[in-house]
């Protein structure tokens, strides 16, 4: 399995090889002593969230208060979709910049997502999956959200789709206001770990 690190800390794409044959395909989209190698840790799994959606339907920008964080390592095992990366850690030499990596079912490529940084998605193909493992359970007190339609961030959302939204996500603040708000993670503790 190839990975590197994406230009923001914490960040990174994993390529595993992919076996088709005449009954189909075989994949390992994650390999925990792969994993190992490339991050110097195991990555421990509290949860794991599977998520159906439409032809452009945008999931985030969502992150969890840190300490502890939820740190997520996604692969999207049936459709096409894209996924955003986006540090919110304040303090952070990257805050505000994201990253897009276009996840599918035929690279089956992976990303890692750190504790502390926000994630979002946009779905290319009717019934995109999205899996998830997580680092801790989901806890609704310490989840939060910025706008994925913030114009400063200007992530890059596909202009041919009608976007779809849930409210919560609409309704989300800036990633000025949520700083404001004090709602952001900080660089010095998410990356404490």
């Amino acid at each position: 399995m190839k990975y590197r690190e994406l230009g923001i800390s914490g960040a990174w794409v994993f390529e595993p090889p992919v076996f088709p044959d005449r009954r189909g395909v075989f994949v390992a989209p994650f390999q925990g002593p792969v994993f190992r190698e490339a991050l110097g840790f195991d990555l421990v799994v509290g949860q794991t969230n599977h998520s159906v959606s439409r032809l452009g339907v945008v999931r985030g920008v969502h992150f969890a208060d840190v300490p502890p964080g939820q740190a997520k390592y996604v692969s999207c095992p049936s459709g096409r979709l894209l996924d955003v990366i986006v540090d919110v850690r304040v303090g952070s030499p990257t805050f505000g910049r994201w990253e897009a990596v276009e996840l599918d079912s035929e690279s089956m490529r992976a990303v890692y997502i750190a504790e502390g940084l926000g994630h979002a998605f946009v779905a290319l193909e009717e019934a995109t999956v999205m899996a998830y493992l997580c680092s801790t359970p989901y806890n609704p007190s310490a989840e939060h959200g910025i706008s994925p339609l913030d114009p400063e961030l200007g992530l890059p959302w596909p202009t041919d789709l009608e976007l779809v939204l849930s409210d919560k996500d609409r309704d989300a603040p800036t990633l000025a206001e949520a700083k404001e708000q004090g709602l952001l993670p900080v660089y010095r503790a998410s990356e404490a770990e």
